[in-house]
């Protein structure tokens, strides 16, 4: 039986540890119950803290420690949840985990973070030169603190040899699915997805901090922008049309569009674009060259190309992992 060790701590997410202590614990033996087998748990799954500490979790959940870390001596994964309270003080106050962090990794236990918790293992050194992801909204906070590691805050999950790292705050399930496989295998991880109603690869988190973040600003010009593109993608898009729509020079909107949301005006209603396929692909079985058209293209291929460099997949490759 494979062993997985959670490193509880002070404000961790509390979700983000109980919610893998249930999946691991629960791979393949939910859906073998649901099939009427009888159940072989596949992970010994436990929480550890400094001195079996209990942790308050950052709702204010008190979660009972089940072993000292200082008494662990071997896992096999070694998982760091999201930090709830604020990076600086949840980092400072627990530097003393940094030492168990070092000594799993070189005792060669897969490490794995969810979210913010990869700044723990930068903190331990042990990113340097390395892939990672964290939450996009912490991406340049990252990228400033650590220039020598490889962030790719648009990606939902990196691995870079035995280091695991997971974006977003409920990712602990992707990150998790993942493990499962590499120890179990597809089969597994994929009943473990079905049982528990979970999509086994979603892949990145680029539309989501595409779209939702760039509208983190209070220029309420561009809101209007945006929000109109929101409303007419399908339709041929011109800068001065938009511009006209929010009583603005062509020359301004730019300039304050790009200011507010780090991108042009076109490059948004590109994402815009592509959301909006992706759901349809999710969703209905209209044939490729339809979407294409609903979402306002009328080359298939510069579509799909675009369609590749913001998701990662083809909209062939997406649909079938999505598609509903």
């Amino acid at each position: 039986m494979h062993t997985v060790t959670i490193l509880g701590y002070e404000q961790a997410y509390a979700s983000a540890i109980t919610g893998a202590l249930d999946l691991f614990a629960l791979a393949g033996v939910t859906w073998q119950r649901m099939q009427g087998h009888t159940p072989k748990q596949r992970f010994s799954v436990q929480l550890a803290s400094k001195g079996k500490r209990d942790i308050e979790c950052i709702n204010q959940l008190c979660l009972k420690s089940q072993v000292a870390i200082e008494d662990v001596s071997h896992t096999d994964i070694l998982i760091i949840p999201t930090i709830g309270g604020k990076l600086e003080e949840v980092l400072d106050s627990n530097r003393h985990l940094l030492p168990f962090i070092k000594y799993f990794h070189q005792n060669n236990a897969d490490i794995a973070s969810n979210c913010s918790g990869a700044f723990f293992l930068a903190e331990a050194g042990i990113l340097d030169g390395r892939r990672a992801t964290t939450h996009w909204g912490y991406a340049d906070t990252f990228k400033n603190r650590y220039p020598n590691i490889k962030l790719q805050p648009q990606k939902l999950i990196t691995q870079d040899d035995n280091i695991y790292c997971s974006g977003g705050g409920m990712a602990w399930f992707d990150l998790a699915l993942l493990l499962i496989e590499r120890y179990c295998g597809h089969d597994v991880a994929t009943n473990t997805a079905k049982a528990h109603v979970l999509d086994l690869s979603r892949g990145n988190q680029a539309a989501y901090a595409q779209i939702r973040s760039k509208k983190y600003h209070q220029d309420v010009d561009v809101l209007k922008a945006q929000e109109w593109l929101e409303n007419h993608f399908s339709e041929p898009v011109t800068l001065d049309a938009l511009a006209g729509h929010v009583s603005l020079s062509t020359r301004t909107l730019l300039r304050r569009f790009k200011a507010s949301t780090q991108q042009t005006p076109i490059a948004y209603l590109q994402s815009v674009r592509v959301e909006a396929a992706k759901k349809l692909l999710e969703t209905e079985s209209h044939s490729l060259e339809h979407i294409t058209a609903l979402v306002g293209y009328e080359d298939i291929s510069s579509f799909t190309r675009l369609f590749k460099s913001i998701t990662g997949l083809s909209p062939s490759q997406y649909r079938k992992k999505f598609m509903r």
